[in-house]
C-alpha cells in the first residue's frame, strides 16, 4: 500500500506540511509506505489548454509535472494538502489540479484511488478549498475518504490544534482502512 502526501503549500515546514505530515505518519503507523512529494519548488508551468492531450494521451508540457504524475500514477492512495488562499487552494495546489487533465481525459488514469486532504487555514476559508478538492477527486473518480484541516496564524501555530491533528490522524489511518477493505482476500485452499 503506497500513500503519497502531495504538499502544495510554498512554505516548508509550515502548518500545511505539518498537518500532512501527521497524516503520511498515521498511514505509516497503520501499514502502508508512504512518500511526502513538496511541489513548491518544482518546475511546473500552468496549463495552457491547449486539449491536445486529448489526442496525444500526454501533455505536451515538459517538466516536474510528469514526476508528480508518475507518482500519483504509482501510488494507491493519494492526499493533497494546501492552505487557503483566498478561499481556495494555492496555486501550487490549482497547477497540479489543472495538468492532471492529460489523466483524467485519457481513461481516468485516478480511477478508484483512495483519496483525501489537509487544508490549514489562518481562520476561515476551509470549506472552500476542501470543495475544490473534493470535485477534483469525484471528477477524476476516486474514492475521498475524509479530509483534515487545521487552523494556526502563524508557522507551527497548527501543532496547538488538536482538532487539527486528530483530524490528520483519522484520515491516515481512514485512507489505510480503505485501501484494506479493496484489497483482494485470500481464502484458504480446502
Amino acid at each position: 500500500m503506497k500513500v503519497l502526501g502531495i504538499m502544495c503549500s510554498p512554505r516548508r515546514g509550515g502548518n500545511t506540511e505539518i498537518l500532512l505530515q501527521t497524516a503520511l505518519d498515521s498511514a505509516r503507523e497503520a501499514g502502508a509506505e508512504v512518500e511526502m512529494l513538496r511541489v513548491a519548488g518544482m518546475k511546473i508551468a500552468p496549463c495552457d489548454g491547449c486539449l491536445s492531450c486529448e489526442t496525444t494521451g500526454v501533455c505536451h508540457i515538459k517538466d516536474d509535472m510528469q514526476v508528480v504524475s508518475d507518482k500519483m500514477l504509482e501510488a494507491d492512495a493519494i492526499v493533497l494538502g494546501s492552505p487557503v488562499y483566498w478561499f481556495g487552494v494555492s496555486a501550487q495546489a490549482k497547477i497540479v489540479i489543472d495538468r492532471t487533465y492529460a489523466l483524467y481525459v485519457n481513461d481516468k488514469k485516478l480511477k478508484n484511488k483512495v483519496t483525501g486532504c489537509v487544508v490549514t487555514a489562518i481562520r476561515s476559508g476551509c470549506h472552500g478549498a476542501i470543495e475544490q478538492m473534493n470535485s477534483f477527486f469525484l471528477c477524476h473518480r476516486t474514492n475521498p475518504v475524509y479530509w483534515a484541516t487545521g487552523y494556526g496564524d502563524n508557522k507551527g501555530d497548527v501543532k496547538k490544534d488538536e482538532d487539527g491533528l486528530s483530524g490528520a490522524r483519522r484520515l491516515g489511518q481512514s485512507v489505510v482502512d480503505a485501501l484494506k477493505l479493496r484489497a483482494p482476500r485470500t481464502t484458504a485452499a480446502s
